[in-house]
């Protein structure tokens, strides 16, 4: 690790034991609640035939708080977030990984893998059985529940009363599997378009065009649910994290060199969504809003800076027979990697932080929130 991050984590510590050391103001939380996708999903799929082989969370799983909404709340001296819903409606090759959907009283991690800002249907989700799409169609035997964010929302003020506590720092990251499906869907849309008679240039721009303008859509759905969700219901700090640059990740660089302009759209559409929710949040009292785009931009460009020694290529093997999800980080774990000393490694497979990336973003968050006084 660099002195550089070395000195950034020792004046956090101290400012975080400043902090813990002050009165009951409303700059001191009593409780952490967090709603989103894989980057945020403390185990939601974690069954007990997922644990068995180690796995549960989407990065090189191991000991320890490995998520960066875990490594904030020991940060924070909260406690360790647990999944608020549980189970998997996985089949066919992976059915030995299903289990019964269940809701945990008390548990305040909403966030899960595959869900996206409103939209019920995700990544690996069990309604993709039979898609046109092989490649889906397999996935979706794992079954994911993929609760978007607005029904994680729903559930937790169900929990709660019908508010938050104003003691709550409550969490936000979303839009990722909003890009995902949108791109998915683009081979489809323009055969759709030129069946109906549009030239094969035109279709293509158009469904680009349609998909990049849905994304500034779900940007915008996201940044209405904080306003009347959760600022609308009691919540005073809330940080919401944007969508990181999904172009420099592995999955987008390879896509990139058998289907060229696939990084350009990708970032075109990240950017849109990015947009939408920072002018749907523009000047909210009680929102902390962090550039998580530029973070991940500026490790790939400068890796040193942040102690990465690697930017480009996946911690998780994909031949591994310890893997039963070949290079996938949710049953990934640190005897299923690739050769060599991968801690330092930002990408656990093509798209998902290492742990170490998850302890970079949780000190991202813990600076802002310094620098705006709420620690």
């Amino acid at each position: 690790m660099g002195t550089t991050l070395r000195a950034k984590l020792a004046a956090l510590a101290a400012a975080l034991l400043l902090a813990s050391c002050g009165g009951s103001g409303p700059d001191r939380f009593a409780t952490l609640v967090s709603f989103g996708d894989s980057l945020s999903d403390v185990g939601s799929y974690r069954t007990a035939g997922i644990a068995a082989i180690g796995g549960g969370r989407y990065t090189v799983n191991g000991p320890g708080p490995l998520i960066w909404v875990e490594q904030l709340a020991e940060q924070l001296g909260l406690p360790a977030p647990c999944a608020a819903q549980t189970g998997l409606n996985a089949s066919g090759a992976f059915a030995a990984f299903a289990e019964a959907v269940a809701n945990h009283p008390g548990c305040t991690a909403y966030g899960q893998g595959g869900a996206r800002v409103s939209h019920p249907i995700g990544p690996w989700n069990a309604a993709l059985l039979g898609s046109p799409d092989p490649d889906t169609a397999f996935t979706g035997q794992l079954g994911q529940l993929t609760l978007p964010v607005a029904s994680q929302i729903t559930n937790h003020l169900a929990a709660s009363g019908g508010h938050f506590s104003s003691r709550a720092l409550v969490l936000v990251q979303a839009g990722n599997n909003d890009l995902f499906m949108l791109a998915t869907a683009i081979p489809t849309r323009v055969a759709e378009l030129v069946g109906g008679g549009t030239d094969l240039a035109t279709a293509s721009a158009q469904a680009a065009s349609e998909a990049v303008s849905a994304m500034a859509v779900a940007g915008g759905e996201l940044a209405v649910l904080v306003q009347l969700q959760l600022l609308g219901r009691g919540a005073q700090r809330v940080v919401v994290a944007n969508m990181p640059n999904i172009s420099l990740t592995p999955s987008a660089v390879v896509a990139e060199a058998s289907s060229p302009g696939t990084q350009i759209l990708t970032d075109a559409m990240t950017r849109a969504f990015n947009l939408a929710l920072a002018q749907g949040l523009k000047d909210k009292a009680g929102v902390l809003l962090v550039d998580l785009y530029q973070h991940s931009s500026d490790q790939a460009a400068r890796p040193a800076a942040y102690g990465l020694s690697d930017v480009s290529t996946p911690a998780c093997s994909t031949s591994s027979p310890l893997n039963p999800l070949q290079g996938y980080s949710l049953t990934c774990t640190t005897a299923s990697v690739i050769t060599g000393d991968v801690s330092r490694y930002l990408f656990a497979d093509s798209v998902h932080p290492t742990p170490y990336a998850h302890q970079l973003f949780a000190l991202k968050v813990s600076q802002a929130m310094t620098q705006a006084g709420w620690l």
